[in-house]
Protein backbone atom coordinates (compact mmCIF):
# COMPACT_ATOMS: atom_id res chain seq x y z
CA UNK A 1 0.00 0.00 0.00
CA UNK A 2 3.23 1.91 -0.34
CA UNK A 3 5.40 3.74 -2.98
CA UNK A 4 8.79 4.41 -1.90
CA UNK A 5 8.20 7.68 -2.75
CA UNK A 6 5.29 8.50 -0.84
CA UNK A 7 6.30 5.81 2.17
CA UNK A 8 8.83 8.68 2.36
CA UNK A 9 6.20 11.98 2.49
CA UNK A 10 2.98 10.74 2.99
CA UNK A 11 2.89 7.07 4.62
CA UNK A 12 -0.31 5.43 4.31
CA UNK A 13 -1.45 2.57 7.16
CA UNK A 14 -4.51 1.38 5.84
CA UNK A 15 -5.15 4.86 5.29
CA UNK A 16 -4.83 6.15 8.25
CA UNK A 17 -1.81 8.97 7.39
CA UNK A 18 1.42 9.98 9.08
CA UNK A 19 3.63 12.35 7.65
CA UNK A 20 7.36 11.38 7.66
CA UNK A 21 9.63 13.99 6.28
CA UNK A 22 13.44 13.10 6.66
CA UNK A 23 15.05 16.39 5.25
CA UNK A 24 16.86 18.56 7.74
CA UNK A 25 15.52 21.68 6.37
CA UNK A 26 11.81 23.02 7.06
CA UNK A 27 10.30 26.36 6.74
CA UNK A 28 8.58 26.74 9.20
CA UNK A 29 6.25 29.84 10.70
CA UNK A 30 4.07 32.44 9.67
CA UNK A 31 2.31 32.96 6.57
CA UNK A 32 -1.81 33.43 5.54
CA UNK A 33 -4.35 30.78 4.29
CA UNK A 34 -7.46 29.40 4.40
CA UNK A 35 -9.28 26.21 4.50
CA UNK A 36 -12.95 26.12 4.42
CA UNK A 37 -15.74 24.02 3.55
CA UNK A 38 -19.20 24.94 3.49
CA UNK A 39 -20.11 21.39 4.66
CA UNK A 40 -17.71 18.99 5.56
CA UNK A 41 -18.67 14.82 6.26
CA UNK A 42 -16.16 13.11 8.71
CA UNK A 43 -17.86 9.66 9.53
CA UNK A 44 -18.58 9.72 12.87
CA UNK A 45 -16.82 12.91 13.79
CA UNK A 46 -18.03 16.15 12.04
CA UNK A 47 -20.91 17.23 9.70
CA UNK A 48 -20.82 20.70 9.77
CA UNK A 49 -19.12 24.16 7.82
CA UNK A 50 -15.80 23.93 8.42
CA UNK A 51 -13.05 26.58 8.53
CA UNK A 52 -9.75 25.60 9.29
CA UNK A 53 -8.26 29.17 10.13
CA UNK A 54 -4.33 28.20 9.74
CA UNK A 55 -2.15 29.94 10.87
CA UNK A 56 1.71 27.45 10.58
CA UNK A 57 3.10 27.02 7.36
CA UNK A 58 6.10 24.37 6.64
CA UNK A 59 7.63 23.22 3.44
CA UNK A 60 9.96 20.49 3.04
CA UNK A 61 11.73 19.64 0.19
CA UNK A 62 13.65 16.43 -1.18
CA UNK A 63 15.57 16.26 -4.41
CA UNK A 64 12.59 17.53 -6.73
CA UNK A 65 9.32 16.88 -4.38
CA UNK A 66 8.15 18.81 -1.89
CA UNK A 67 5.63 18.61 1.45
CA UNK A 68 3.75 21.18 2.49
CA UNK A 69 1.68 21.46 5.56
CA UNK A 70 -1.18 23.96 6.01
CA UNK A 71 -2.06 23.63 9.64
CA UNK A 72 -3.67 25.13 12.58
CA UNK A 73 -1.14 25.77 15.82
CA UNK A 74 2.05 24.26 15.54
CA UNK A 75 1.67 20.82 17.68
CA UNK A 76 2.86 17.41 15.98
CA UNK A 77 1.19 16.62 12.90
CA UNK A 78 -0.84 13.84 15.07
CA UNK A 79 -2.55 16.21 17.13
CA UNK A 80 -3.79 18.78 14.49
CA UNK A 81 -6.05 19.73 11.95
CA UNK A 82 -4.55 20.88 8.50
CA UNK A 83 -4.20 20.47 5.09
CA UNK A 84 -1.33 18.28 3.26
CA UNK A 85 -0.06 19.04 -0.26
CA UNK A 86 2.10 16.86 -1.90
CA UNK A 87 4.23 18.02 -5.09
CA UNK A 88 5.96 15.12 -7.14
CA UNK A 89 7.34 17.42 -9.24
CA UNK A 90 9.07 20.60 -8.12
CA UNK A 91 10.12 21.83 -11.37
CA UNK A 92 7.22 20.65 -13.61
CA UNK A 93 4.87 22.24 -11.13
CA UNK A 94 6.70 25.77 -11.58
CA UNK A 95 6.54 24.89 -15.27
CA UNK A 96 2.53 25.46 -15.10
CA UNK A 97 2.77 28.23 -12.54
CA UNK A 98 -1.07 29.78 -13.18
CA UNK A 99 -2.43 26.95 -14.10
CA UNK A 100 -5.47 24.76 -12.16
CA UNK A 101 -3.50 21.39 -12.05
CA UNK A 102 -5.58 18.39 -11.42
CA UNK A 103 -5.03 16.71 -8.11
CA UNK A 104 -4.92 12.31 -7.78
CA UNK A 105 -4.72 10.33 -4.65
CA UNK A 106 -0.69 9.67 -4.36
CA UNK A 107 0.40 6.53 -5.80
CA UNK A 108 -0.31 3.58 -3.28
CA UNK A 109 -2.93 4.95 -1.59
CA UNK A 110 -5.98 2.52 -1.83
CA UNK A 111 -7.95 1.02 0.61
CA UNK A 112 -7.82 -2.72 1.79
CA UNK A 113 -9.17 -4.94 -0.61
CA UNK A 114 -8.89 -2.08 -3.64
CA UNK A 115 -6.01 -2.47 -6.62
CA UNK A 116 -3.40 0.05 -6.35
CA UNK A 117 -4.41 3.03 -9.13
CA UNK A 118 -7.76 1.84 -9.47
CA UNK A 119 -9.55 4.95 -8.05
CA UNK A 120 -7.71 7.37 -10.04
CA UNK A 121 -9.41 8.45 -13.60
CA UNK A 122 -7.33 7.86 -16.54
CA UNK A 123 -3.63 6.99 -15.93
CA UNK A 124 -3.62 6.33 -12.63
CA UNK A 125 -2.21 9.08 -10.33
CA UNK A 126 -0.26 10.33 -12.46
CA UNK A 127 -1.00 13.99 -11.17
CA UNK A 128 2.12 15.69 -9.60
CA UNK A 129 -0.04 17.29 -6.99
CA UNK A 130 -2.25 15.30 -4.31
CA UNK A 131 -3.72 16.74 -1.10
CA UNK A 132 -5.33 15.70 1.63
CA UNK A 133 -6.99 17.34 4.68
CA UNK A 134 -6.15 15.65 8.07
CA UNK A 135 -8.61 16.33 11.53
CA UNK A 136 -6.08 14.96 14.33
CA UNK A 137 -7.32 16.90 16.91
CA UNK A 138 -11.17 17.66 15.82
CA UNK A 139 -11.31 13.86 15.15
CA UNK A 140 -8.55 12.44 17.43
CA UNK A 141 -10.08 9.61 18.32
CA UNK A 142 -11.37 8.68 14.99
CA UNK A 143 -7.81 9.33 13.48
CA UNK A 144 -9.76 10.46 10.14
CA UNK A 145 -8.27 11.85 6.85
CA UNK A 146 -10.21 13.04 3.81
CA UNK A 147 -7.71 12.74 0.66
CA UNK A 148 -8.52 14.86 -2.49
CA UNK A 149 -9.95 12.59 -4.99
CA UNK A 150 -10.74 15.49 -7.30
CA UNK A 151 -10.37 19.01 -8.00
CA UNK A 152 -7.60 21.12 -8.71
CA UNK A 153 -4.73 23.03 -6.76
CA UNK A 154 -3.25 26.24 -8.68
CA UNK A 155 0.27 27.38 -8.12
CA UNK A 156 0.89 31.30 -8.47
CA UNK A 157 4.59 31.36 -6.85
CA UNK A 158 6.48 27.87 -5.97
CA UNK A 159 9.80 27.91 -3.96
CA UNK A 160 12.73 26.26 -6.25
CA UNK A 161 13.35 23.37 -3.81
CA UNK A 162 16.67 24.49 -2.97
CA UNK A 163 17.34 24.83 1.10
CA UNK A 164 20.27 27.30 -0.09
CA UNK A 165 18.22 29.35 -1.92
CA UNK A 166 19.52 33.15 -1.69
CA UNK A 167 16.87 34.91 -3.77
CA UNK A 168 13.39 35.84 -1.82
CA UNK A 169 11.65 35.37 -4.43
CA UNK A 170 12.16 32.44 -5.31
CA UNK A 171 11.42 31.51 -1.99
CA UNK A 172 7.18 32.45 -1.89
CA UNK A 173 4.88 29.79 -2.08
CA UNK A 174 1.57 30.83 -3.27
CA UNK A 175 -1.36 29.03 -4.52
CA UNK A 176 -5.57 28.25 -4.27
CA UNK A 177 -6.71 24.75 -4.26
CA UNK A 178 -10.73 23.82 -4.93
CA UNK A 179 -10.72 20.15 -4.21
CA UNK A 180 -13.48 17.05 -3.33
CA UNK A 181 -11.82 15.65 -0.52
CA UNK A 182 -13.38 12.03 1.33
CA UNK A 183 -12.57 8.81 2.92
CA UNK A 184 -11.24 6.15 0.31
CA UNK A 185 -12.48 3.44 3.17
CA UNK A 186 -16.01 3.92 2.48
CA UNK A 187 -15.80 3.29 -1.15
CA UNK A 188 -18.71 1.56 -2.36
CA UNK A 189 -17.50 -2.51 -3.70
CA UNK A 190 -20.80 -3.56 -4.69
CA UNK A 191 -24.02 -2.74 -6.30
CA UNK A 192 -24.78 -0.16 -9.07
CA UNK A 193 -22.31 2.42 -7.19
CA UNK A 194 -19.31 -0.05 -7.02
CA UNK A 195 -16.51 2.33 -7.37
CA UNK A 196 -17.70 5.54 -6.04
CA UNK A 197 -16.99 7.33 -2.51
CA UNK A 198 -20.07 8.76 -0.82
CA UNK A 199 -20.38 11.26 1.88
CA UNK A 200 -17.40 13.71 -0.58
CA UNK A 201 -17.22 17.22 0.74
CA UNK A 202 -15.76 20.67 -1.54
CA UNK A 203 -12.88 21.87 0.30
CA UNK A 204 -11.82 25.50 -0.75
CA UNK A 205 -8.62 27.31 0.42
CA UNK A 206 -5.75 29.47 -0.34
CA UNK A 207 -1.98 29.49 0.93
CA UNK A 208 1.25 32.07 0.46
CA UNK A 209 3.98 31.93 2.89
CA UNK A 210 8.03 32.06 2.05
CA UNK A 211 10.37 29.57 2.83
CA UNK A 212 12.90 29.46 5.59
CA UNK A 213 15.44 27.45 5.96
CA UNK A 214 15.51 26.10 9.74
CA UNK A 215 15.66 22.83 11.60
CA UNK A 216 12.47 20.70 11.76
CA UNK A 217 9.41 22.23 13.52
CA UNK A 218 9.08 19.04 15.00
CA UNK A 219 10.58 15.34 15.21
CA UNK A 220 8.14 13.13 12.32
CA UNK A 221 7.65 9.65 12.91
Amino acid sequence: MRSSRISRLLACAALAVAVTAGGSCVSVGEGSGSARSQQLFARDCWDDPFDLRPDFFAADPFRNAMHMRIQRGSDLLEFSDGVVILIDDIEGVRGRLGEAIDVTLPQGVAPPGVAVGSLCDGSPCASPVHLALYLLASCHSQNVVLYATEGTVTFHELFSGDPNEKDAAEKLIEGEFDVTVGDPRDIVLVGDDVGTIPNQSQLTGTFRFYFQRGQPAQPFP
